[in-house]
């Protein structure tokens, strides 16, 4: 490590050991990950190692609104207790100088390899860069943890020169992991890296969005095996992509940036979700419908990992990029945004995603709560709320003035702020839609400044942060209750 990594770690964990003498406030998070200080955003590195899980993540700990890039790390034993490790990576060479973005972990025997995207911008010398195709370079780099003898420095294995002459500088997010038992086609490399990547079009409206496909039987040499992209523009540039194999479904994740038309029309600047998929990842493939993972408020750039239980597990951003509007009231307390849950991923063995939270939620489960319908019953700061339906409405409030509204007719479950313009209600959200033919099940969970709804046993969800004096349930329709406080 040179002097200016250390200096700048220095600097990042001594603004998490400030905020760790007075706490992170009122809005303290109990059983989601929040950044030790200053700015979270994506998910990096997860996975699970002896026992221990480990979560990096996009963080600026200098600055509360954003700034440069470094990777957090917190680790956990049960995916809910997170506990602080310290700054992990920080931009100080020539290849990373302007932010370590997103990347992931690979697990190889006794070594971990962590790949990220080091970001370059050069200084605009009397030009007009804009940043896009000029200006600005993308490299996946490696560093390499375990033993003493294992252990190796940050080292660039894809540079600009890399990729497709057609594509422009926004190349980023490495997802890499082993090729074997994938639908990957005979003779594949050992190791896949899937890239989001912007292909550029004859005009700056017309870029496309796509995932870059590369394999390595290592993890320095890696040459291009693929470009993977639909058929009609979607969006400008895909980030964070992933690949999932269940049962009997294959799917590819992507959080797409710029869709356009009716349908995204009210919905997040931004959109994270799946596409089922057909053929190899290597070779010939199909893309079928885009389907999100959350429809609420607050979620983008989710990434997967399997545990050492074999659970596919899910965490996603609890925030949403470029959406000032969305005030997040812990900035008072030096710090902003946290993760979702993490969620595990199954099938239903009819072919239908289902995204649920951990086993690990429901065995925090402490006291049973009494919920009555027609009243308004009060909640602790964090709780589990099940309620199961058969009526043709439902209508909940939950907190302070969170409604969450169904109806047969519409087909449509609305999550809303009653009164978005006071900040200690929606702090700047408004409505957000989920399509639901048939509500049989709400899960709702609760944690201090955060709500995350599930439906029908993880067919669908909707996030939101959400600052209330003190939590409650008023139901107004007929429904079957059951609470409990959650022990974290």
């Amino acid at each position: 490590m040179n002097l200016l990594a250390q200096t700048l770690t220095a600097l990042c964990d001594a603004a998490g050991e400030r905020i760790a003498e007075t706490g992170h406030g009122r809005w303290a998070q109990r059983f989601h990950l929040m950044p030790a200080a200053g700015w979270l955003n994506d998910p990096n590195g997860l996975h699970q190692r002896d026992g221990i899980y480990h979560a990096f993540y996009q963080a600026s700990p200098l600055a509360v609104d954003g700034g440069l890039k470094c990777w957090g790390h917190a680790t956990s034993r049960d995916l809910l207790r997170w506990h602080d490790a310290g700054t992990a990576l920080v931009p100080e060479t020539h290849w990373d100088c302007h932010g370590v973005y997103s990347g992931s972990a690979l697990v190889d025997g006794d070594a971990t390899h962590l790949f990220y995207t080091g970001n370059v911008k050069h200084v605009d010398a009397g030009e007009t860069y804009d940043y896009v195709t000029t200006g600005r370079e993308s490299n996946q780099m490696v560093v390499t943890l375990g033993r003493p003898e294992l252990s190796l420095p940050k080292r660039p294995v894809l540079t600009q020169a890399d990729y497709p002459a057609d594509e422009t500088a926004h190349v980023r997010d490495p997802k890499v992991f082993p090729s074997a038992g994938l639908a990957a086609a005979e003779g594949a490399p050992r190791n896949l890296m899937l890239l989001g990547a912007r292909r550029a079009g004859e005009e700056r409206a017309s870029d496309k969005g796509e995932a870059l496909v590369y394999g390595s039987d290592g993890v320095e040499q890696w040459r291009l095996l693929n470009r993977i992209t639909t058929t009609e523009r979607f969006g400008y540039v895909w980030e964070c992509p992933d690949y999932v194999e269940l049962d009997e479904k294959r799917l590819l994740l992507a959080s797409p940036q710029g869709l356009t038309g009716p349908e995204w029309e009210g919905r997040n600047v931004y959109q994270s979700g799946w596409f089922e998929f057909s053929g190899t990842l290597t070779g010939d493939y199909e893309l079928g419908p885009f389907h999100l993972w959350d429809h609420g408020f607050d979620f983008y750039a989710p990434q997967t990992f399997v545990d050492e239980q074999g659970r596919r597990v899910l965490v996603g951003w609890m925030g949403m990029a470029d959406c000032p509007g969305h005030l997040c009231r812990e900035r008072e307390s030096g710090w902003q945004h946290c993760f979702t849950v993490p969620r595990e991923v199954t099938t239903d063995g009819r072919g239908q995603v289902l995204c649920r939270p951990v086993g690990e939620v429901a065995s925090a489960r402490g006291a049973a709560i009494r919920v009555q319908v027609g009243a308004t019953t009060r909640l602790p700061r964090c709780f589990d709320l099940e309620l199961s339906c058969s009526a043709p409405l439902f209508h909940a409030v939950v907190g302070d003035g969170l409604e969450l509204t169904w109806s047969e007719r519409t087909g449509q479950l609305e999550m809303r702020f009653s009164d978005p313009s006071q900040a200690g209600i929606g702090a700047g959200r408004g409505s957000r839609t989920c399509p639901v033919a048939r509500l049989d099940t709400l899960r709702v969970l609760g944690d201090v400044s955060s709500v995350e709804v599930f439906v029908n046993g993880g067919e669908a969800a909707m996030s939101t942060r959400h600052y209330p004096d003190r939590y409650s349930v008023a139901l107004d329709t007929p429904v079957r209750a059951r609470c409990w406080e959650l022990a974290v």
